[in-house]
């Protein structure tokens, strides 16, 4: 949620930003009338509740002379009724203001990329050299597949597209990379949670997934209740401290959790239909930082060296890109992208979005913290994915393939699988 009163003392600033989100002037200017509307009819209606205070008092003057008071109790009837109108406009005017802010993204940073497309993201780093194959490197699925690791034929007929069984090697990979992921940022000082995978639309509005994602359709709502399956362990972490006020003294506060993702891919028909990429179900271990404002850039850049680190300790080429300004999420500031390097495809996919909301999603969940005055102030939130498991062990089965379809399990995982170095052909059934 943006500022209002920083959007009226710097109007032209916030339309220039909001420009580079691809948001419309006349849509600022809409919202600048409406909460111009709206301070003045606060402004009428309480003068009215004034003068009716005062016609109160000399009603009840009036009496206690036993005086005529005919003429102030008429007054008081037509003020009463004229709060009334002006009350029901005022509720209208706030409910049509309010939606409008709802749908206004973030601001973007001064150094994000401007661009109303995806193209023009800037590569900040590469890191590890992709590897040179001897033989034509096969697509995760189809080792999976041939390794008996993974079924996609099962769980369409179970569930349908875009869901996957992990089977015997395939599931301890997956439990591997997790909990590989959960004890790296556990060194780290992060918090585990356990959240709850079911969130309300409290919950979902103070992170900024509603109400585009209920009216695109981007999520799984739980008919005739107020609960959505949660599209990222982000949003119970945020919400955590939602309505509170952070004791000072905390800041930073560092949480990670484990937990499902359901996504229903809105939009994306056509796109990654086979594999792990794009799955309605997946794993994915989540970051969330709760900062001061003036240290959330550092924490920015704390948390995508996070992600980072797991995929150096695990050896798979990456890179890091800063997204530009409408490809990045509703809810960010800025975001860098962390995408490791397919072989079948011949490119970088991502695999961890790192995002400073700035007092974005604060403002939504109404989440604060006091200053060194003793002044509430909204916190900074930022999240991470530290990382999304399915397109790790994607990314595993493809940079780590052999020529006989066997795959090597990278060393710092293989404690987590028992010692197992490779991973073969099995026969489970």
């Amino acid at each position: 949620m943006l500022d209002m009163k920083m959007i009226r003392q710097n109007l032209d600033w916030y339309k220039n930003k909001m420009a580079e989100r691809g948001v419309e002037a006349e849509t600022i200017d809409k919202l600048m009338e409406l909460d111009n509307q709206r301070r003045d009819l606060i402004v009428k209606s309480e003068s009215l509740k004034a003068e009716r205070n005062e016609v109160s008092d000399q009603i009840s003057h009036l009496k206690r002379n036993k005086e005529n008071a005919d003429d102030a109790i008429t007054r008081m009837r037509e003020v009463g009724a004229e709060i009334k109108q002006l009350d029901e406009q005022l509720e209208q005017v706030k409910t049509e203001q309010d939606d409008l802010e709802a749908h206004l993204p973030n601001v973007p940073h001064d150094g994000v990329p401007v661009s109303l497309t995806e193209e023009g993201a800037v590569e900040l780093r590469k890191v590890g050299t992709p590897r040179k194959f001897d033989f034509k490197p096969k697509p995760h699925w189809e080792i999976g597949e041939n390794l008996d690791i993974l079924d996609f034929k099962r769980s369409a007929k179970v569930a349908g597209s875009r869901f996957v069984y992990y089977l015997g090697a395939g599931s301890m990979l997956e439990r591997a990379v997790y909990n590989f992921y959960l004890d790296e940022n556990d060194k780290a000082g992060y918090t585990e949670i356990i959240p709850p995978y079911m969130v309300n639309s409290a919950s979902m509005f103070g992170t900024g997934q509603f109400p585009k994602f209920k009216e695109n359709k981007a999520g799984f709502e739980i008919k005739d209740s107020d609960l959505t399956m949660i599209p990222t362990a982000e949003v119970p972490l945020v919400n955590f401290y939602r309505d509170e006020v952070i004791p000072s003294e905390k800041l930073p506060v560092k949480f990670t959790a484990l937990s499902p993702a359901f996504r229903s891919e809105a939009g994306s028909a056509g796109r990654d239909t086979k594999g792990l990429i794009r799955l309605h179900q997946f794993n994915k271990v989540e970051m969330v930082q709760f900062t001061k404002p003036e240290d959330s850039w550092d924490a920015l850049e704390n948390i995508t060296h996070q992600a980072e680190s797991s995929l150096k300790k695990l050896g798979i080429p990456y890179h890091v890109i800063t997204l530009t300004s409408s490809d990045m999420s509703f809810t960010a500031s800025m975001t860098h992208d962390i995408e490791v390097w397919m072989p079948s495809q011949d490119c970088y996919r991502e695999i961890s979005s790192c995002s400073n909301t700035t007092d974005f999603q604060a403002r939504r969940a109404h989440i604060q913290y006091r200053d060194e005055n003793g002044k509430l102030q909204y916190i900074h939130t930022l999240n991470g994915s530290g990382l999304a498991v399915g397109r790790t062990v994607a990314a595993i089965l493809e940079n780590f393939q052999n020529d006989d379809g066997s795959v090597n399990i990278p060393e710092v995982l293989q404690p987590y699988m028992h010692g197992m170095k490779k991973i073969t052909k099995q026969e489970l059934f």
